[in-house]
């Protein structure tokens, strides 16, 4: 994997996206704007936070372990909003942020070899 960018920078942008991601996905719904299109912002959420992964990860097996651990984030995620007023958990969900990550992976796998 390319390391292009400094990497203090790098892990702060994610911190930074990730805390949005997570307030984002608990906010209660009466508080959020009408979405256009819930899972497509889930696979751009995802999608976003695995290309910074990639970016600063220099082994691909730490890019899985990373890749696996967002993943179980979202997984929490939606497990939390079950507890959330107007919010409920969504197997559709993680499978938008599952594919986000996956379509990282795969574009960071073809590109190492």
């Amino acid at each position: 994997m390319s390391n292009f960018l400094n990497p203090e920078l790098l892990i702060y942008v994610f911190s930074l996206s990730l805390g949005i991601v997570v307030i984002g996905c608990l906010l209660p719904a009466h508080w959020l704007p009408p979405l256009p299109n819930d899972k497509f912002l889930h696979f751009l959420a995802y999608a976003w936070l695995s290309l910074i992964i990639v970016s600063f990860i220099k082994d691909f097996k730490d890019l899985l372990l990373w890749q696996f651990g967002l993943l179980v984030i979202g997984i929490a995620i939606e497990g939390i909003q079950h507890f959330i007023p107007g919010r409920q958990f969504c197997w559709r969900d993680i499978l938008a942020n599952s594919a986000g990550i996956v379509t990282v992976g795969i574009g960071s796998l073809i590109c190492y070899l």
